[in-house]
């Protein structure tokens, strides 16, 4: 664990709460597309549609309500509190009028809609987390401090996998959806949510006060010491510091996300299919672990490679690995190769989630947390989905209507998504050269 992270009772409050936060979404959403495919009968596109609304809503409600409510407020911990526990409840009412539906079609749109109006609330969470975590840490060490969170994280994501995979046909010895259907799933997820939110309370309530401190990158010190470099982001040098630069960043960013979490939809569906893997749950379940074992790895190293790299060259890496893990789900002839691809997936998901995030982080007004991080935050929550249902999940069912065996369409639609992941790598390719070159411009260069 890096120096520069202090283990007090912050530190360890958010990890204990990522660690539990992770496992609730290894163990609700792992095998939820396979089970609204396979059991209850919608299309692949349709599957998508869990991650698309709900995404909308959060993304809406961080904006619009949570973001600015936290801003006036100044209150950090109490979202996240307050959200969990809302969360909690509702997934217990959401397997109870799921349960009762009139048909498994009907079941499927229960779950749907039920989890639109949870991320509505769900958002207050999201939003207290990415804010607090900039209130409690120096801009030198917000790279190493989600890449423990990121190793920690995927401890309880593993976890959550493996519980998942059990439960789904309680050990094979019910039918398949079973931890679905009869509510296992469901209240396991609630009432780790539930618990998750106690070390919270031994926590302070966060906010622009918490650190009095300038927060200008990269402070002088930091040159002296060497670690310039790992933050050099978008200060007035980089060119990056414009509406547009920003704005350019998140379409990046929603590119690059889209790709590489199109995985969460499909992969599931993709390794069930008889024609093709016919995995059994535990199978599935180790793609997700082993790109959780690369995550916890790479999460413990990633403040050293964003020292030795710099945050733009380790956004730039992570999301190279990403492409690869993409091409090489879509030609995996074997397990082994699916279980390699996910190995990129969790190297990739290390080194963006903390880089985008340390460099987004230095762009944002300490007053302005609450909004800023609300337009950040929703590169990654609609790229859960957006992508999924309007391009990758019409692709694969054109493709299944056409004739196509289910295999080569699921195929040709996770191809599609590292398609998506090169334009957003190519963004910001053009993004850091146009700012280095206006850096040479403004320096005499």
């Amino acid at each position: 664990m890096p120096a520069k992270i202090r283990a007090d009772r912050i530190f360890l409050g958010l990890s204990s709460f990522q660690a539990l936060a992770m496992f609730r979404r290894g163990i609700f959403y792992t095998f939820l597309a396979v089970y609204l495919r396979a059991e209850l009968g919608l299309s692949v596109t349709e599957t998508t549609l869990f991650e698309t609304i709900p995404m909308i809503l959060n993304v809406l409600f961080q904006t619009f309500v949570w973001g600015r409510l936290t801003d006036h407020l100044q209150k950090r911990r109490s979202l996240i509190i307050v959200g969990e526990l809302l969360a909690s409840a509702g997934h217990i009412l959401m397997w109870y009028f799921h349960a009762i539906a009139p048909n498994t079609r009907a079941s499927a749109y229960v779950i749907i809609t039920s989890l639109t109006i949870i991320e509505a609330f769900w958002s207050m969470s999201n939003i207290g987390w990415s804010a607090y975590i900039s209130d409690a840490y120096d801009v030198e060490e917000r790279n190493a401090v989600q890449g423990s969170f990121a190793s920690i994280g995927g401890l309880g994501r593993i976890a959550g996998a493996m519980a998942g995979g059990l439960l789904y046909d309680a050990m094979g010895k019910a039918p398949a959806g079973w931890g679905y259907s009869r509510g296992s799933i469901f209240f396991t997820a609630a009432f780790v949510m539930a618990v998750s939110v106690i070390p919270l309370f031994f926590m302070p309530e966060g906010g622009v006060d918490f650190r009095k401190k300038e927060e200008k990158a990269p402070p002088a010190r930091l040159k002296a010491s060497g670690k310039a470099k790992a933050l050099t982001t978008a200060s007035a040098s980089s060119g990056n510091s414009s509406l547009l630069g920003f704005l350019i960043f998140l379409l990046a960013m929603l590119l690059v996300n889209s790709g590489i979490n199109s995985l969460a939809a499909f992969r599931g569906q993709f390794l069930d299919l008889r024609d093709g893997f016919a995995a059994s749950p535990p199978q599935i379940s180790l793609a997700v672990n082993v790109e959780a074992a690369v995550l916890i790895i790479t999460g413990f190293f990633i403040g050293i490679m964003g020292r030795k790299m710099g945050i733009k060259k380790l956004l730039l890496f992570g999301s190279a690995a990403g492409i690869v893990s993409m091409l090489l789900h879509a030609v995996a002839p074997s397990l082994v190769v699916v279980y390699t691809g996910a190995a990129f997936r969790g190297l990739s998901e290390g080194c963006v989630a903390s880089s985008s995030y340390a460099y987004a982080s230095t762009l944002i007004p300490p007053e302005k947390r609450g909004r800023y991080f609300a337009y950040y935050n929703a590169t990654f929550f609609l790229s859960w989905g957006v992508a999924a249902t309007f391009i990758i999940g019409p692709l694969i069912d054109a493709l299944i209507k056409s004739g196509q065996n289910e295999v080569f369409a699921f195929r040709m639609g996770l191809a599609s998504g590292a398609v998506l992941m090169v334009i957003g790598l190519a963004l910001l390719l053009l993004l850091f050269a146009f700012g280095k070159r206006k850096s040479s411009i403004q320096n005499g260069g």
